[in-house]
């Protein structure tokens, strides 16, 4: 299968069993991240940009004070496919680096 192909339900129920920060919401993969304050929230946000850039894949998310929402789907898909889930392990990988309270 391609990193580009839509999930199944039980790929994606497989995804989040390895994802605990994440969890389905409207058929996307969500997360609601708390850091420490601001500057932690904004230093995640880098990180993840050149990973996102080299993906070519991006999130639709959002920074208040010291939370990122995050949600992933494939829009060109219509759906979760495998990009989505290697985005969700990177940031979940990057998360741990940042000051969390």
């Amino acid at each position: 299968m391609g990193r580009r192909d839509l999930l199944t339900d039980d790929q994606v129920a497989a995804a989040l069993a390895d994802l605990p920060d994440w969890s389905l919401v409207e058929g996307r993969l969500h997360a609601e991240l708390t850091f420490a304050d601001f500057a932690a929230a904004f230093a995640f946000m880098a990180a993840v940009a050149p990973v996102a850039e080299e993906l070519d894949h991006h999130p639709d998310w959002s920074n208040v004070w010291n939370r990122v929402t995050v949600d992933l789907w494939t829009h060109d898909r219509g759906g979760l496919t495998g990009l989505d889930v290697e985005l969700a392990t990177r940031m979940s990988a990057l998360v741990n680096q940042v000051d969390r309270p």
